[in-house]
């Protein structure tokens, strides 16, 4: 039994390695792996793009007959939506006659939660559930917090001095490769908030031309409109202004943004701190460069997830508990 546990996990792992393919391409619809598997061995895999990761998997097999005794295994619960040109990945489970169905999670969807799987069952497959939950609510964080908690997944950032001190692009030597993952992280994420006062301070584009993949929406806080159109439209971006801080999570849940990264000066991210409106908050520290005065760095508890060293500075990651 442990040995089939053990099997079990690893086609259940390389779903969300492959599911993992999704981060930043797929939003606001979540990451999904699919992995289908008959006599121990894998006969199709896919991750969702512009189809649901299940049919795509499923619909590889050309010969019918090869889904007998098989076994789908699935980030997330299946969808059961109905739509005008094609059946609900549910329908094409029961119609392939896949008797074994292993998912990581339920949908959070309150209008779709276990409706899949009752539905599954009901025809008579056999349907395992929560199975690596736990890395599977990492893989989908931000489309569960969107969706459990009615506002978009966010991430604080933050560069500082080894004394403790904000750092600018004055006096900000991250290193190449600290710079190229601030743009693979701008990548991941559906929109980046920054102040007015930061667009001054660090002359920022808020794109990802050091990396490969989509600009985030550009969202300023701006009270008195002051930032020049250059800032705003530079890019090609999507571009949103705020003239006060009331009400912008709200707004961005409404406009289906998942995600949010935070950048910049100290009152706007312990504005989010403060109110313990954050998740994750990724801090760069300088191992070298001490600035002896400025703007002191927002203090924040949470959980040390890792640390690395980059560039010759450390990088924390820390989530909120």
């Amino acid at each position: 039994m442990l040995l089939i546990e053990k099997k079990e996990e690893i086609f259940m792992k390389r779903a969300i390695q492959l599911a993992k393919n999704g981060l930043g391409i797929v939003s606001p619809n979540p990451m999904v792996g699919c992995v289908i598997v008959k006599n121990g061995l894998v006969i199709s895999e896919a991750w969702n793009r512009k189809n649901h990761a299940e049919k795509i998997a499923i619909n590889q097999i050309k010969n019918k007959n090869i889904f007998v005794d098989s076994t789908l295994y699935v980030t997330l619960e299946p969808c059961v939506h109905f739509r005008k040109t094609t059946h609900c990945v549910i329908d094409l489970i029961i119609k392939k006659k896949i008797p074994r169905v292993v998912i990581g999670m339920k949908n959070p969807n309150k209008k779709l939660n276990g409706i899949g799987i009752k539905k599954l069952v009901k025809n008579g497959v056999k349907v395992i559930e929560n199975f690596l939950s736990d890395q599977c609510l990492i893989l989908n964080k931000r489309f569960f917090t969107f969706h459990e908690k009615k506002r978009p997944y966010v991430i604080l950032k933050w560069v500082q001095s080894n004394d403790g001190f904000i750092m600018y692009s004055s006096n900000n030597k991250c290193g190449i490769i600290s710079s190229q993952l601030n743009h693979k992280w701008r990548s991941e994420e559906d929109s980046i908030l920054i102040k007015k006062k930061t667009v001054f301070n660090e002359n920022t584009k808020l794109n990802v031309r050091k990396w490969y993949g989509k600009n985030p929406i550009k969202i300023f806080i701006d009270k008195k409109l002051n930032i020049p159109n250059f800032y705003i439209e530079n890019g090609n971006q999507e571009s949103i202004i705020f003239t006060e801080k009331k009400n912008i999570l709200n707004h961005l849940y409404k406009k289906c943004i998942q995600s949010l990264i935070v950048e910049g000066d100290r009152n706007t991210l312990e504005n989010f701190i403060k109110k313990d409106i954050w998740d994750e908050c990724r801090i760069f520290v300088s191992n070298n460069i001490i600035l002896k005065n400025g703007i002191e760095a927002p203090k924040i508890k949470g959980k040390t997830l890792k640390c690395l060293n980059i560039d010759q500075n450390m990088l924390f990651f820390k989530i909120r508990i």
